[in-house]
């Protein structure tokens, strides 16, 4: 009886459906396990579930549950809303909302002035980033509001010319967030401040667009994020900072995701900058930080995702990059110029590749040559926001609707 009863715990275990919780998926890395993807897009290989039309423009990525699907969106240009919707049919099953919008500077105006941040599930709450520097903590059964952290009244900082960016980080303790010109982390029971790091002034560009990430570096634990001048690692606990190596960039435009590589290594790229693997060691508690290497190539606002030992990364000038990061040289790049952004998920040996253009791309990642499978366009509409992969369903938003697309084989 003890056996069967172990036997079933397992198996309703094991039937548990694949979730997508927060920005880059369950490990943060784009990376995901399962069963292996098959070889084609076109065709019948992939069917579309549902669809939900006609929704207010976010770059937020949706957040996928066992049961349900979590997006965000700005209405009239002046409210923000996040919804939840049943993952079986799209069915709404709630919907909260507050006053949060911002005009981006005239540069950027093509980028939109709708909420952009990917929100974190932990389970039990949401945690939302509203453009204008606002975090806010939803229950994720009923929808109900349990608190909101105002930055610019909570640091009297100014409101961040290009909005709320950076998506939530949750542990067991708190959210890390990059708001209010700095790097902060909140309890996830209340929004009370535990810490406040890395402060930089915000000034009229705001806080760092890139999210912070959980690494254990040098033996030890600890939050790394980017911010608009530097790479760094603080304790998680306390905030402290452990290390930091300046990192130059055009205007601060720090963006993508900086990604640990082994014990010790950390890749990134900027914008106006260079891509680069930092090494990070310590000896008696004193850290020590060196570029193993440094690439004369600029990444741009597409965190890349890594794959035996090699990198693949959407730059400035649209090409796809595979850089070897034990040598940091360029393994191939592509003629072909993609859009501005792709968002990449990686499982065995493959690459699903989202193009802001509307087209899904399936790649070998293989470092030898660029060896394109198969693509599909698959909105109508840009496609800015990161795509959740769960198992064989692929969760498309493009800026207008959510499309859930299925596998039907290999």
């Amino acid at each position: 009886m003890v056996l069967a009863a172990l036997l079933l715990c397992s198996s309703a275990f094991a039937a548990d459906p694949p979730v997508w919780p927060q920005w880059r998926g369950p490990t943060r890395d784009g990376v995901v396990t399962g069963p292996e993807w098959p070889d084609k897009l076109e065709g019948d290989s992939l069917k579309q579930l549902w669809r939900i039309e006609k929704l207010g423009p976010s770059y937020s990525g949706p957040i996928v549950a066992e049961d349900r699907v979590f997006i965000t969106q700005t209405v009239d240009k002046k409210t923000e809303l996040v919804t939840a919707h049943d993952r079986k049919t799209g069915k709404e099953l709630w919907k909260t909302s507050w006053e949060g919008s911002i005009t981006v500077p005239f540069f950027a105006a093509k980028n939109g002035s709708w909420i952009r941040s990917t929100p974190a599930f932990d389970g039990k709450t949401l945690f939302v980033a509203g453009i204008k520097d606002l975090l806010v903590a939803v229950d994720g059964e009923t929808g109900k509001e349990m608190w909101r952290l105002d930055f610019v009244k909570e640091f009297d900082s100014p409101p961040p010319d290009f909005g709320f960016v950076c998506s939530p980080l949750v542990d067991d303790t708190g959210v890390y967030v990059q708001a209010g010109g700095s790097l902060v982390k909140a309890d996830k029971k209340t929004g009370k401040v535990l810490w406040r790091a890395l402060k930089d002034g915000g000034g009229t560009m705001g806080s760092a667009f890139s999210s912070p990430v959980f690494a254990r570096l040098a033996g030890t634990d600890q939050v790394v994020v980017q911010t608009r001048t530097k790479l760094a690692g603080v304790a998680r606990d306390t905030g402290k900072e452990l290390w930091a190596k300046a990192i130059p960039s055009f205007r601060g435009m720090n963006i993508l995701t900086p990604v640990p590589v082994g014990d010790d290594g950390v890749f990134t790229s900027t914008y106006g900058g260079n891509t680069r693997l930092l090494r990070v060691t310590s000896e008696g508690g004193k850290y020590d930080t060196s570029d193993a290497w440094t690439l004369r190539y600029e990444g741009n606002m597409s965190t890349p995702v890594v794959v035996d030992g090699h990198a693949y990364v959407l730059g400035k000038d649209r090409r796809l990059l595979c850089v070897n990061l034990k040598t940091g040289k360029e393994a191939w790049g592509t003629d072909e110029r993609f859009g501005d952004y792709w968002s990449l998920v990686a499982n065995k040996g493959k690459i699903l590749a989202l193009d802001s253009r509307g087209v899904l791309y399936l790649l070998n990642a293989s470092p030898k040559e660029f060896d394109l499978l198969g693509k599909r366009k698959v909105a109508e509409s840009e496609t800015w926001a990161h795509l959740a992969v769960c198992g064989d369903e692929i969760f498309i938003r493009d800026l207008t609707g959510l499309t859930v697309w299925r596998w039907a084989g290999k």
